[in-house]
């Protein structure tokens, strides 16, 4: 029966068996270093992996002495031998042969379905974005299981109201639709735990395609409160090249960090590297009781020179493990347009750069600026990369937004490596699609079938919407709503920050459909905002509504009070006037 392959694959993850035997161990490089956050495969355990703590050791219960055991690790080679678990065993694994494979190629999701009405590298005014293909729709029968890395960036959206307010068309591919999801606050669970992560789900109707359902995954990560949270080390990696001397880069960015500073606690420490001219440690480490000091001199930068962007990321690295402190919360923040013009500047030879930094226990948050040559590209690349989030700063509004009112989310982590596993029940699921999260056109080219986990902020909300084609197109027990039925299970995985300690949490979606206009403001404004960036994307499977139906489910939905929504209405209005004529161009 169809069900039951979803059921037994569920309770073999929630149903580990008894275990006899600890398989306990360390992992090293050539060195002897302890090699952090490396991922760990057992044969008995199928694909759920494993990850070695800060220390490089790790412990995994078994239920039979022996076991194959796979090791991998960015910037390191496979390595495969049969371990034993009556024995605590080093392992030593190699570096990579070659410096092309130190960042190993991983999707943002795995959906076997892709559409194949993709743009390429947008380059209008020197401006860089990855190409991106989109998830189309999978057969749940065929391919029950599919997954994703959690992202929390929301650079996309504020990236979009910048083309649009200067009467702009939108470059397809800097369209991600799960970070303009994220750039609202769509939990209704205004008190997240302090120890966990909680999830709630919604099955409602698409409101392009009311025969299809849209389910809502919300996972609410737990909260740090910021006044006992430890002591921050940050250094302030500033572009201060020419090409930042304009008023919406370097100005804009010297009020974000002012602000910053003077949000910060007398326990934190600061200090900043710059590029422009030289590459240099323009401040040293210095604690934030003195903020008139640090603010003097940030406001003292000017900008001038070529930008030589790798070499002042190496810089930058190398002061902050000079800072380090275990305790602490260790994180650089570089501030530029990506326009690197000097030494290593490609997307790869950054990713490889950033990489090698990986395992040093450094966060990495990236704030892009600017408009013309703006490497939007380069930033996510970095970000991902370097264990971190990425926003796009496109007024001092918003810069308010990303580093004082989301400080907590985006400065503490409290989920390394996090994604997502989804198992589809073929009984009530004919076919569905991951909205947003689209990969990399190359990586899918290279047939790359590894995720890549994502780095999660204190109290950060993340909704990720499925579009769901339901059996036999409208299904009685789905309209039935029988909460009884479970017509999926989520598996959630991430590691902690402070300890390496792998987490799996299990959730089912329950049946718990609502027609479209019984839905909660939340998500009839969250599908307003998909179907706002499916317009934007301009393919072939956002075809079935126009600006006017966007306009509608917006303003049905907008919470009374809610400036940020209140102006997602009128950046959907602004784009009518933009992309209606655009579209009547282009025919002709």
């Amino acid at each position: 029966m169809r069900v039951g392959l979803l059921f037994i694959i569920a309770c073999l993850f929630a149903n580990p068996g008894h275990s006899q035997y600890y398989l306990r161990g360390i992992v090293k490089d050539e060195n002897g270093q302890p090699v952090y956050h490396a991922k760990i495969f057992l044969s008995s355990k199928g694909t759920v992996p494993f990850y070695t703590g800060s220390s490089g050791a790790f412990g995994i219960p078994l239920s039979k002495p022996t076991d194959s055991v796979t090791f991998m690790a960015d910037g390191f080679e496979t390595f495969k031998t049969l371990a034993d678990a009556r024995k605590y065993t080093e392992y030593t694994i190699k570096f990579s042969s070659a410096n092309s494979q130190l960042a190993r190629h991983k999707l943002y999701s795995l959906l076997p379905a892709y559409s194949e009405d993709f743009s390429g590298n947008y380059n209008q005014q020197g401006e860089t974005y990855t190409n991106l293909v989109e998830n189309d729709f999978a057969a749940a029968e065929r391919y029950p299981e599919t997954g994703f890395a959690l992202n929390i960036n929301r650079a996309s959206y504020s990236n979009i109201r910048r083309f649009l307010t200067n009467d702009m068309v939108v470059p397809r591919d800097a369209v991600r639709i799960e970070e303009m999801l994220n750039y609202f606050e769509f939990s209704e669970n205004k008190n997240p735990r302090a120890d966990t992560f909680s999830c709630s789900t919604q099955l409602t109707q698409a409101p392009w395609n009311y025969n299809n359902r849209l389910l809502f995954l919300q996972l609410q990560a737990p909260y740090i409160n910021v006044e006992a949270a430890p002591a921050a080390n940050l250094v302030f990696l500033i572009d201060v090249s020419g090409s930042m001397d304009h008023p919406n880069k370097l100005p804009l960015l010297k009020e974000a960090f002012k602000m910053l500073v003077n949000n910060l606690r007398d326990k934190d420490t600061v200090a900043v590297v710059v590029y422009g001219g030289f590459v240099g440690t323009y401040m040293q480490p210095i604690s934030c009781r003195y903020k008139d000091s640090i603010n003097q001199r940030i406001e003292q930068l000017v900008a001038s020179g070529e930008t030589p962007g790798s070499a002042a990321i190496n810089t930058a690295y190398a002061l902050a493990e000079r800072m380090y402190n275990k305790a602490a919360n260790n994180r650089i923040i570089l501030a530029t347009d990506g326009d690197f013009n000097v030494g290593q500047t490609t997307e790869k030879e950054l990713e490889n750069i950033i990489v090698q930094h990986r395992q040093s226990g450094i966060y990495l948050t990236c704030l892009g600026v600017g408009m013309g040559n703006y490497k939007d590209s380069k930033l996510e690349v970095l970000s991902k990369k370097g264990n971190g989030n990425f926003a796009y700063i496109d007024n001092i509004y918003e810069a308010e937004k990303v580093l004082i009112a989301e400080f907590a989310k985006t400065m503490y982590t409290v989920a390394n490596n996090a994604y997502v596993n989804v198992y589809f029940n073929p009984y009530y699921v004919k076919s569905y699609r991951l909205i947003g999260y689209d990969n990399k056109k190359e990586l899918l080219e290279n047939n790359a079938g590894e995720l890549e986990g994502g780095e999660v902020g204190s109290g950060h909300s993340i909704t990720a919407v499925f579009e769901i084609v339901p059996v036999n197109e409208i299904n009685d027990s789905i309209m039935l709503n029988n909460p009884e039925v479970n017509i999926a299970q989520l598996q959630l995985h991430y590691t902690l920050p402070q300890n390496g300690t792998s987490i799996s949490k299990h959730f089912p979606v329950v049946n718990n459909y609502k027609p479209f206009s019984n839905a909660s403001r939340n998500f009839r404004f969250a599908a307003s905002v998909i179907m706002f960036g499916g317009l934007l994307k301009q393919s072939e499977i956002w075809q079935n509504y126009n600006w006017d139906d966007v306009i509608k489910t917006a303003a049905a939905a907008v919470s009374p009070g809610d400036h940020s929504q209140a102006e997602f209405l009128s950046l959907v209005e602004k784009a009518k006037t933009i992309y209606e004529p655009y579209k009547k161009k282009k025919k002709k």
